[in-house]
């Protein structure tokens, strides 16, 4: 996003607490959907919003849950809510009801009908967990999997070792936000999506079609592809967080939950500003 006059000043973090925080209309649209306090046992103590922001901290800065600027919650209760949520999926949720209201908001329908799907390598570190070497981009790491909408919202995104393959990891993914949203029927994919054995995998999902969109053998240089450029503006907008420029996380479940995170952020803004 190139910084314009109304860019700058739709975007400015004036008055916040720390850059990261959200806006009280930020907060008026992510709230709702957290979970309510438990019905008995410790009345809650931690206010929500100090949680999210904390988490929000971690996700755009990169730092460790221990380096978490004193005026957070202790970073011990930051990270009991990050795994509570993660376990029972509160980002998705999150999610998927600011994507409806996104689309809502730009005069789409609620539920997609169409979706670009991509994926991207990324490096891991030392932490460990499930990793392979993905040969066409020679890196050795995990391979992030998301399906967009049209207009670049994430509709579903899965982590798996970077050795599997496009078309093989597609099914998993389709196959995850089949019920979600059930009129998603058609997809668009890059080359290497290609062949019969995608298809053939995704042949008991019901009706779906795949649509590979190429690249002209007559381009040279930089060429605006359409469909295929959503998904990528939607990686590049993941990747303005520095937690996820490489890989840190020991398990798969941890990867997937920080990009929703990720993705909960300009979704929760879009929405604020409407």
């Amino acid at each position: 996003m190139g910084w314009t006059e109304i860019t700058r000043a739709k975007y400015r973090r004036e008055g916040q607490r720390h850059a990261s925080d959200t806006t009280d209309e930020e907060w008026a649209v992510i709230e709702p959907h957290l979970p309510l306090p438990a019905g008995r046992g410790r009345k809650r103590h931690t206010r929500l919003r100090d949680v999210v922001d904390s988490i929000s901290c971690l996700v755009q800065s990169g730092c460790q849950c221990r380096l978490l600027p004193k005026d957070f919650p202790a970073y011990t209760t930051v990270q009991r809510y990050f795994y509570a949520w993660r376990d029972n999926g509160t980002w998705q949720t999150i999610n998927h009801a600011l994507l409806m209201n996104g689309r809502e908001a730009a005069g789409r329908e609620a539920s997609p009908t169409a979706g670009v799907i991509d994926s991207q390598p990324v490096k891991t570190t030392a932490s460990g967990g499930p990793r392979g070497y993905a040969a066409e981009k020679m890196i050795k790491g995990r391979k992030r999997h998301i399906l967009t909408d049209t207009i670049g919202l994430p509709v579903g995104m899965i982590v798996h070792p970077a050795n599997v393959q496009d078309r093989d990891g597609a099914p998993g993914l389709l196959a995850k936000v089949r019920s979600a949203f059930p009129l998603l029927r058609h997809v668009f994919a890059d080359g290497g999506y290609a062949g019969d054995k995608l298809k053939d995998a995704i042949a008991g999902l019901g009706d779906r079609t795949i649509e590979i969109v190429k690249r002209s053998d007559a381009a040279r240089g930089f060429v605006l592809l359409p469909r295929r450029s959503v998904v990528e503006r939607t990686f590049a907008r993941l990747n303005r967080n520095r937690r996820l420029a490489k890989d840190v996380e020991a398990t798969i479940e941890s990867s997937v939950t920080w990009l929703y995170i990720a993705s909960v952020k300009p979704m929760s803004r879009r929405l604020a500003a409407a």
